[in-house]
Order: structure tokens, then C-alpha cells, then sequence
């Protein structure tokens, strides 16, 4: 028989307690009460597979957690810490991440088709095959990313920093390269047709 315990979740900018209660484990607590996490501080939770689309986390510390395979699909993210997070697999697709600290974040073929990640840092983050198809990355500091065959067609990527990123065989079809600094990028086998 699985005990109840008492979870506590806390904004981690005023202290005050967001969710309260008797759960089974934090991802129960967390996808009840996904509506409004404003500020969470879930910093190396285990939330491998949850269910928290639309839930709004904007401001979250999410650093290190476990956010393999989740649903977080058109989540607001906004300016939430989620350096070295593990996003392995999850959906994110339509999410607001602009502005989010994702320095050494693992998203590989993590589902982020039409994202907004304006301004966000994503310095070392690790995104080989992932699909931001469509997503909008300007003024995003993508230095040294690993985006090895990474879907960006029709990405938006203006005035992003992609110096020293892995861009080995991905696909830049269509996206909006102006003013981005490829500077020491590595480009071998990357599709860049109708590159803007």
C-alpha cells in the first residue's frame, strides 16, 4: 500500500506554500494543482512523465528535475531556471520559454515545434534531434549547443548567438537566419535551402 505523505510546494520568491497537502508522490501533487505553480520551487523534482500542459511555471526553479517524456505543451515558462534539467522526450510544443535559463538542459528529441524561447539561454544545452520546427529563438544565446540533427525549419533564430553550436545534419530549412552569429558553428551536413 502506497503511504500518503504531506507535500509542500513554496514560491521561491516570497516563501508563501502553493500546494499543501497529502499525496501520493510530487507529480500527483503537482498535476492537481498545475494551474498556477507561479514561482515553484521544484529544483531536482521527479516529474518524469507529468502531465502539466498549460500549467503556468513562469518564474519555476526547475533546476536539475527530472522532466523526461512530460507534458508541458503550451506551458508558460517564462523566465523559469531549468539549467541542467532533463527534458529527454518531452513535449513542449507551443510553450513559453522566453527569457528561461536552460544552460545544459538535456532536450534531446524533445518535441518544442513553435516554442517561444526569445532570450533564452540555452548555453551547452544538449538538443540533438529535437523538433523546433517553427519556433522562435531570436535574441537566443544558443553558445555551444549540441542541435545535431535537430528539425529548425522556419525556425525563427534573428540576433540568436549560435557560436560554437553543433548543427551537424540539422535542418535549417526555411528558417530566419539575420543577424544570428554562426561564428565557429559546426555546419557539415546541415540543410540550409531557403535559408533567410
Amino acid at each position: 500500500m502506497n503511504e500518503k505523505k504531506l507535500i509542500e510546494i513554496q514560491n521561491r520568491f516570497t516563501g508563501k506554500i502553493i500546494v499543501s497537502g497529502k499525496y501520493a508522490d510530487l507529480k500527483e501533487a503537482v498535476e492537481q494543482n498545475s494551474a498556477d505553480l507561479r514561482g515553484a520551487d521544484l529544483r531536482g523534482a521527479d516529474l518524469g512523465g507529468a502531465v502539466l500542459g498549460d500549467a503556468d511555471l513562469g518564474g519555476a526553479d526547475l533546476g536539475g528535475a527530472d522532466l523526461g517524456g512530460a507534458y508541458l505543451r503550451g506551458a508558460y515558462l517564462r523566465g523559469a531556471y531549468l539549467g541542467g534539467a532533463y527534458l529527454r522526450g518531452a513535449v513542449l510544443g507551443g510553450a513559453d520559454l522566453g527569457d528561461a535559463y536552460l544552460r545544459g538542459a538535456d532536450l534531446r528529441g524533445a518535441d518544442l515545434r513553435g516554442a517561444d524561447l526569445r532570450g533564452a539561454d540555452l548555453r551547452g544545452a544538449v538538443l540533438g534531434d529535437a523538433d523546433l520546427g517553427g519556433a522562435y529563438l531570436r535574441g537566443a544565446d544558443l553558445g555551444g549547443a549540441y542541435l545535431r540533427g535537430a528539425d529548425l525549419g522556419d525556425a525563427y533564430l534573428g540576433g540568436a548567438d549560435l557560436r560554437g553550436a553543433d548543427l551537424g545534419g540539422a535542418d535549417l530549412r526555411g528558417a530566419v537566419l539575420g543577424d544570428a552569429d554562426l561564428g565557429g558553428a559546426y555546419l557539415r551536413g546541415a540543410d540550409l535551402r531557403h535559408v533567410k
